[in-house]
């Protein structure tokens, strides 16, 4: 899933408008549609803002399903 569907998604299930959302990390509700629609993308600090406001990891937010096998170093 791509992520400004994923934050359409979160925000939608948690009863938020795009402006209540747009308050919390301090940006534009446009900002917020621009990222829904997938025309823009949140800064990596964003995303962990939006991370924690959800109450979801970064992986789940940016849809990184799949286990991450160990590295191994030789």
């Amino acid at each position: 899933m791509e992520l400004g569907k994923k934050i359409c998604e979160l925000r939608r299930e948690n009863g938020i408008t795009q402006e209540e959302l747009a308050g919390e990390p301090g940006v534009t509700a446009a900002a917020v549609s621009k990222w829904e629609k997938g025309n823009t993308l949140p800064d990596v600090l964003m995303v962990c803002a939006l991370a924690d406001y959800f109450g979801v990891t970064t992986d789940a937010l940016l849809g990184r399903a799949r286990e991450l096998k160990p590295l191994v170093v030789i």
